[in-house]
């Protein structure tokens, strides 16, 4: 089938972890999406990219059809892969690769969230090793990068079990929450997860 033509519901994405599945979100998850991020909101807006003054993101059903064929049509272009993260059998939230350029950079940037129910439960390093495997092993690409606030401890400690290079902080990196903020920028090579792929896969996938 052609991608300009498949269905809505058909996820074009689907890679699995050990307890997680990483899957291209489809106009049937909108309910699941929906409540994790009613019941989360509050814990996850204050990290969230948004200028100064701009609306919160719309959340409706039409919206989230729109981001999903977005997302459709970044993978088609090879600009950006989004993916929702399911944990026993539920969405547990989402784990993107974007901002993928080629030529002489070969370049990406990770970004997730995860449902304050089951944060801590390590399913978010999880989900971090198959998208670098999928960026290095599938795409080719030459290098990853993960930017996190300073004092977003939650999420630097992800970057900090996966032992991914820190490679300083980036002042007024980025808008978040109508705020500049800093970002210690975290990072990994080719070459370097070729080295630890095995131990990563063994920790984090169950694979030896």
């Amino acid at each position: 089938m052609s991608p300009s033509l498949r269905s809505p519901q058909i996820r074009s994405l689907d890679l699995p972890g050990r307890r997680i599945r990483l899957c291209s979100l489809v106009e049937s998850d909108y309910q699941a999406w929906m409540e994790v991020r009613n019941r989360c909101r509050d814990w996850l807006v204050p990290w969230e990219p948004r200028s100064k003054g701009a609306p919160l993101p719309a959340e409706d059903k039409s919206s989230f059809q729109a981001r999903c064929s977005m997302r459709e049509r970044e993978r088609q272009l090879g600009s950006g892969f989004g993916f929702g993260i399911f944990y026993d059998g539920r969405f547990a939230g989402e784990v993107t690769l974007s901002s993928i350029q080629r030529g002489p950079f070969q370049n990406g940037a990770i970004g997730y969230w995860i449902d304050k129910d089951v944060a801590g439960l390590g399913l978010i390093p999880e989900a971090v090793v198959v998208v670098l495997q999928f960026a290095f092993e599938t795409l080719r690409l030459h290098r990853v990068e993960v930017a996190i606030i300073p004092r977003n401890a939650s999420s630097r400690r992800v970057a900090q079990k996966l032992e991914l290079r820190d490679e300083g902080t980036a002042i007024g990196f980025l808008e978040i929450n109508g705020e500049w903020e800093d970002h210690v920028r975290y990072a990994m090579i080719s070459d370097e997860w070729a080295a630890r792929a095995p131990a990563l896969r063994a920790e984090w996938l169950g694979q030896y």
